[in-house]
């Protein structure tokens, strides 16, 4: 289970790691004030404490606030580990029931979505699970209940469907 870290403890990781995945950052100021896949991540945060309290309308209402703010579209109802980071995050889609481990890192216009037809049962799990370490590169589609194995990487444009065990390199569809 991941730790939990105070809130500015969280601010202070969530910048450092975006300075270590993105050579083209300059300075913390930036990152904090530029980002806007770190700030899609921040309103993820606390949507999901609503979330999670029972406020669903709200935590809902405000997701798509900071998917029109930022172009990223995080289900309050997601579980994200730390250190996750979203770079160019522009099209980015993450499903309810999708669970990141820590570690994480997306790219611009991934889609972690469902593929049932039709309305199932609350509780049923939809959405990928990408363990700790996962990269998915851009463009690419993880669909359905599938899990991708920690510290595996998917390829830009890739279309998954299948689960794939750690340290797996996974490309086409």
């Amino acid at each position: 289970m991941t730790e939990r870290v105070g809130i500015l403890a969280s601010l202070r990781e969530d910048i450092a790691t975006a300075r270590s995945h993105d050579p083209a950052s300059r300075n913390s100021a930036e990152v904090f004030l530029a980002y806007s896949g770190l700030h899609a991540v921040w309103g993820y945060r606390l949507m999901h404490r609503l979330w999670r309290a029972g406020f669903r309308l709200p935590a809902r209402l405000g997701s798509q606030l900071v998917r029109f703010l930022t172009g990223v579209e995080i289900h309050p109802g997601a579980t994200i580990g730390r250190r996750f980071f979203i770079d160019h995050g522009m099209g980015v889609v993450i499903g309810e029931t999708a669970i990141l481990g820590d570690d994480v890192m997306l790219y611009h216009g991934v889609t972690l979505g469902g593929k049932a037809p039709r309305h199932t049962p609350p509780g049923t799990k939809r959405h990928p699970t990408l363990e700790d370490g996962v990269t998915v590169g851009a463009g690419a589609k993880v669909l359905g209940d599938v899990s991708i194995g920690a510290w595996s990487a998917v390829g830009a444009n890739a279309v998954v469907t299948k689960d794939a065990p750690a340290h797996s390199l996974i490309v086409g569809i």
